[in-house]
């Protein structure tokens, strides 16, 4: 009997159909079999660390800016940057020639002072022996001139008495008292010379005054001179410590200002870094600043050594954040230790992992099979294929793993939450929109 091709191709079809149905059926039983399974883990012993990450710079123990006390043309820069020195060693040298005629002018005012101080000494010394002199004549003088006053007044009383009782004339007892009183004046003009010695004492004290003022001079040129010289010295720069160039700003022939004089704070040289000790300064977040401490263990990578693992310690945790856009942050201070640390450059930048706790041979489970509940948090233990919610104390949460204190056994299976167990990223992520760690309400504000 024969039947039509398009008989054939339509029961063939049909058949096919009916294959294809019976397979998408099976499947979706299947499936449904195991979507209706709970995802379980086990409770197991785990080493775990509690670890913050964060990024910062590289910086140098010690940044030193040189600078110099005086100004004028660079003559000579032994160093360049990159280029180590050691402390005391020549930096910078300017041109002298201003400097050098400011210590010959020191040195001729200074001269000229001291032969004013000589000539005011010579002075005084003169005076002071011509008062002495002038003293004893006119003391000599007016004992003298005493003497005679009163020789001369006796004298014109003998004759008085005689003149009265006739035995002598009136002549002669008229120079006798004429003679007394010229005596009497003479004594007189002895006391004024005595009196105008006390004009020469005071102009002697002038003198005195002018040697101190001529000393005073010479101690003030003394004081230039030695600026003067002082600033021939500080045409010199030397390294205040070892170091590395880091910086240099000038070149041979630039003229600089002075860094003493100038009201800008003078031209800087160059600068030096102590490279002898290396840290990181990177920026914590507050809501992890809580678990910095001085002494937590750090390991730094760089971007220009990535196959590269350096340790480091915190050294310092800054007491005062910083607010930029309303996200706070605080400055933890990290020093790098180990040999490899000298090929470290200052501002590099560096991502740093601070490991703040961790626990050895500890209880854990996924984080996933957290369970965040208003009084604490839970977990859903499978006994049987019987799931139960206990609740659990946790300690260490290190984003893929917690530590569980308290209300859990070894070997005890837990369920995980849906969406979470078959997803590794989420399980490394401890900042999600999932995370039972999370406030409850919301996420971090600031």
């Amino acid at each position: 009997m024969f039947i039509p091709k398009r008989k054939w191709i339509i029961a063939g079809s049909a058949v096919l159909a009916a294959a294809v149905f019976f397979t998408w059926k099976g499947c979706r039983a299947k499936n449904g079999a195991e979507a209706d399974k709970p995802v379980t883990a086990a409770v197991t012993r785990a080493d775990m660390a509690q670890v913050v990450n964060s990024n910062g710079k590289i910086v140098s123990n010690l940044d030193v800016e040189v600078k110099c006390k005086a100004g004028g043309q660079i003559a000579e820069l032994p160093f360049d940057v990159s280029d180590i020195v050691k402390k005391g060693e020549l930096l910078a040298r300017l041109d002298p020639i201003d400097e050098d005629r400011k210590v010959k002018q020191a040195e001729v005012q200074l001269s000229a002072s001291r032969a004013r101080l000589a000539s005011a000494g010579e002075n005084l010394t003169l005076a002071e022996s011509t008062l002495a002199t002038d003293r004893r004549k006119a003391e000599t003088a007016l004992r003298a001139e005493k003497s005679d006053e009163t020789d001369a007044a006796a004298k014109a009383g003998r004759l008085k008495e005689l003149l009265t009782q006739k035995l002598c004339s009136q002549e002669e007892y008229d120079t006798a008292a004429n003679a007394a009183v010229q005596a009497a004046a003479a004594r007189e003009n002895a006391c004024v010379k005595m009196e105008e010695l006390k004009n020469q004492e005071r102009a002697l004290e002038l003198k005195r005054q002018d040697v101190k003022l001529a000393e005073a001079a010479v101690e003030s040129d003394k004081i230039v001179l030695a600026i003067a010289q002082d600033r021939i010295r500080d045409t010199r720069v030397s390294a205040p410590i070892d170091g590395v160039v880091s910086v240099r700003t000038v070149q041979v022939g630039q003229i600089i200002a002075s860094a003493t004089s100038n009201v800008g704070g003078g031209t800087a040289i160059l600068t030096l870094s102590d490279l002898s000790r290396i840290f990181v300064l990177a920026s914590v977040d507050e809501s992890d600043i809580g678990r910095m401490q001085v002494g937590h263990p750090v390991r730094i990578t760089v971007d220009a050594f990535p196959t590269k693992r350096f340790k480091g310690k915190i050294v310092r945790v800054a007491t005062r954040g910083v607010n930029s856009s309303n996200v706070v942050t605080f400055e933890v201070k990290i020093e790098v230790l180990g040999d490899e640390k000298s090929i470290l450059k200052p501002e590099m930048s560096a991502n740093v992992e601070v490991t703040t706790d961790k626990r050895e041979n500890a209880l854990a489970i996924p984080s996933s099979a957290i369970l965040r509940k208003p009084e604490g948090y839970a977990v859903e233990v499978v006994v049987d294929g019987e799931v139960t919610e206990r609740e659990v104390k946790i300690g260490l949460n290190d984003g893929a793993k917690v530590e569980v204190l308290d209300g859990l056994k070894e070997g005890e299976i837990v369920r995980l939450r849906e969406g979470d167990a078959d997803s590794r990223w989420r399980g490394q992520k401890t900042d999600t929109a999932k995370s039972p760690f999370m406030p409850m309400g919301g996420g971090r504000r600031h």
